[in-house]
């Protein structure tokens, strides 16, 4: 059967427990909310494609245990991912405060370049803020991650987080495709001709890439 998408990329979604990262992953991927909440036990996870730039882009969603005792079976998880988002509760400070320990987990256990973004979820819930919006985007910056917040409940960011995070893994798997192509070329060392003829197949290989994935 011939796939009937452009791209698969694996995300996930860390953070504590109770952050709302399940509320999250429903809400992009049923356009649905449950207010009754069930602890993750181990690893779930969703599918949707979405269309990105003329492409169709399978996103295969990982929601995580924020549990300690889960947090074994939660790491397996981060060798292959392509994009992690980091989730915490701006009415939970301690939710907030532990985002860094989580970013050490990425650096342990996950891709040097996976891409990031950070969400402060249940921005709805102003009445109950402990985590400014400030101090999230300063967090982001300090790590150069990307921020946003997100309400599942009240269906703000969410799409917009996961459009972002996908957009920006798309654009580096593009670049280091030109990059791995260019080194190619580079380190090749032909006769003058043959060195002609590989000029020509890889610059065609460049803008057949680059056709494909921009029309």
């Amino acid at each position: 059967m011939a796939k009937t998408y452009d791209y698969l990329f694996k995300l996930l979604l860390i953070g504590d427990s109770g952050v709302g990262k399940t509320c999250v992953l429903f809400r992009f991927s049923e356009d649905a909310f449950n207010s009754t909440f069930i602890s993750t036990i181990g690893i779930d996870f969703k599918i949707r494609t979405i269309d990105l730039d003329g492409k169709k882009i399978k996103l295969q969603i990982w929601d995580t245990a924020g549990q300690e005792r889960f947090r074994t079976i939660t790491t397996a998880y981060y060798r292959g991912a392509m994009g992690i988002m980091l989730v915490y509760d701006i009415t939970n400070e301690k939710s907030f405060e532990n985002i860094k320990n989580w970013i050490r987990n990425i650096e342990e256990h996950a891709s040097a370049d996976v891409e990031k973004m950070i969400l402060g979820n249940k921005c709805d819930m102003n009445d109950r803020r402990q985590v400014t919006k400030d101090r999230g985007e300063k967090l982001a910056i300090e790590y150069t991650i990307k921020f946003m917040e997100t309400s599942a409940k009240a269906s703000i960011n969410v799409e917009d987080a996961f459009f972002t995070l996908a957009r920006d893994i798309k654009a580096k798997m593009d670049r280091k495709l030109v990059r791995q192509i260019s080194a190619l070329y580079n380190t090749v060392r032909f006769a003058p001709l043959t060195k002609t003829l590989l000029s020509t197949v890889v610059l065609t290989l460049v803008l057949w890439a680059f056709v494909a994935n921009h029309k």
